[in-house]
């Protein structure tokens, strides 16, 4: 993965000035809490200790293996342009990433592109729909274009598109209740007990499909409209858990939002603001639990004691050992590539005469002769130069890429482990993996992958990590710091 020299100069303002020990013989159990990973989960969990904890002295060091903070919060350089490659919008109810934007004073950013979009659903060889594209100056005109858009959209599906609205709405008021005060919420010791509470575990036992079909959805729309969703958003079919799959469709919806510059400025404004000793380039490949404490090795040849250790990182693919060894289920990332250009596509690959009749959205089908999930417009520059985003499931070759585009000035590819493989029904990884203080915060990852699903359990974490270090019941939370500002107003909007 490539980095943005500008990310690479700000986060160097956050190395550790001190020294690390290679020995923690010197060093006792009271080493705090380390935390491996740097993403919006492992930056939250930092957040939330901090916030809640009654002791201002408790010491919180995060290790990241690369060199700048962020996870799969990252992005790329197209000719002098930054444009997110991984984890990309937010929902207008993520309340937890929009108090951390506003808290930290950053600049909140709807999609580039406005009511001129188009959007096209491609078989491989037709467009088997097709929103109207006029270029109107005049709001009331791109007004009566909208309403023509959404006739035709409901002339194709009908009410069909009312019932996953439901659907969709019903899993988002759940999904609110990870929301409400620490009266109300206890603390979830396993993720099946978290998703069960909030009335979600259910949409993990069956496919996303089957959901939809019991709702009324017609078949046609599943196999277009739906699939096209899924395969953008997690690069996968309506085979997918019910509850991935609802997250993804409100993945789809009206108020997405981001942050101008890169949405990985929220995992910096968390770790600055939790007064956290951040060790980057530093990747820990054995835990250890000695009795009283973990002992963390780096590939760097150090070694860190920590009272509590969590893990913020998909364990699938990091070659941590630890002993004793953990037993978790069998999981597999979905690798999505997403490849980037600086060109202009080629109207005779789709079939079309003209550049301007290809949708700024292309979305496919579930078909194995398709070589692509969706190619959408980031930028448009000129008539016939736009930067590209394509997402698919193997490398695009270039060759490939020839014949898609006509001009083809700059490519950039990246290949992400960026999400599980849904198989449902679901089962999880605890967040306690070994009955101590070792932590699990991507347990929840099965359920649904997002920035705001991560911080959420980031938070349940934090809270189970002081409830259980105090000897408190799993659902007491008398032991934090009160705070007011756990609440969201479920009614507001972006």
């Amino acid at each position: 993965m490539k980095n943005t020299m500008l990310g690479v100069l700000f986060f160097s303002l956050l190395i550790l000035s001190a020294p690390s020990s290679s020995s923690s013989s010197s060093s006792s159990a009271s080493e705090g809490v380390c935390i491996i990973g740097s993403g919006i989960g492992g930056s939250s969990v930092a957040h939330f200790l901090r916030k809640y904890s009654e002791s201002e002295l408790i010491r919180i060091r995060i290790f990241e293996r690369q060199v700048v903070v962020g996870g799969r919060m990252a992005t790329v350089s197209i000719s002098g342009e930054t444009f997110e490659a991984g984890a990309s919008i937010l929902h207008p109810k993520n309340y937890h990433a929009l108090n951390f934007a506003k808290s930290f004073n950053l600049t909140i950013q709807t999609p580039s592109l406005d009511s001129d979009s188009s959007f096209g659903i491609w078989d491989g060889h037709n467009f088997l729909f097709k929103t109207l594209d006029l270029d109107f100056k005049f709001p009331f005109f791109k007004k009566i274009l909208s309403l023509a858009n959404s006739f035709l959209m409901f002339f194709r599906y009908g009410f069909s598109l009312f019932r996953m609205t439901n659907f969709v709405e019903t899993t988002v008021d759940n999904f609110l209740k990870y929301y409400e005060s620490f009266e109300s919420r206890p603390v979830f010791e396993t993720v099946d007990e978290m998703l069960t509470w909030a009335g979600l575990y259910n949409l993990t036992t069956r496919t996303l499909e089957e959901e939809l079909l019991d709702s009324g959805l017609s078949p046609l729309l599943i196999q277009e409209l739906v699939t096209v969703i899924t395969r953008v958003n997690y690069g996968q079919s309506v085979s997918i858990s019910g509850l991935a799959g609802a997250v993804s469709l409100a993945g789809a919806g009206d108020g997405l939002w981001s942050i101008e510059g890169g949405n990985w400025q929220i995992a910096a404004g968390l770790i600055n603001s939790s007064h956290v000793e951040l060790h980057l380039h530093e990747e820990i490949e054995s835990i250890s639990y000695l009795g009283d404490h973990y002992e963390l090795n780096s590939t760097n040849g150090n070694s860190y004691p920590c009272e509590v250790t969590v893990i913020a990182a998909p364990l699938d693919e990091q070659n941590i050992s630890f002993t004793p060894s953990i037993s978790i289920p069998n999981r597999s990332l979905h690798h999505t590539h997403a490849t980037f250009v600086r060109g202009f596509l080629n109207p005779a690959y789709f079939g079309v005469s003209t550049g301007s009749e290809i949708p700024t959205l292309v979305g496919t089908i579930e078909s194995h002769d398709l070589p692509f999930s969706s190619i959408s417009v980031l930028k448009q520059h000129s008539e016939k130069d736009a930067a590209y985003k394509i997402f698919s499931r193997k490398p695009m070759a270039d060759a490939l890429l020839d014949r898609i585009f006509s001009i083809r000035k700059e490519t950039l590819r990246i290949n992400w482990g960026a999400y599980p493989h849904y198989n449902a029904p679901e089962r999880f990884a605890p967040f306690v993996l070994d009955g101590q203080h070792l932590y699990y915060v991507n347990a929840f990852e099965n359920a649904a992958s997002t920035m705001e699903t991560s911080a959420v359990a980031a938070e349940n974490i934090a809270r189970l990590i002081l409830s259980r270090s105090s000897g408190k019941t799993k659902s007491s939370s008398s032991n934090l710091k009160s705070s007011t500002s756990n609440t969201y107003d479920r009614h507001s909007d972006l």
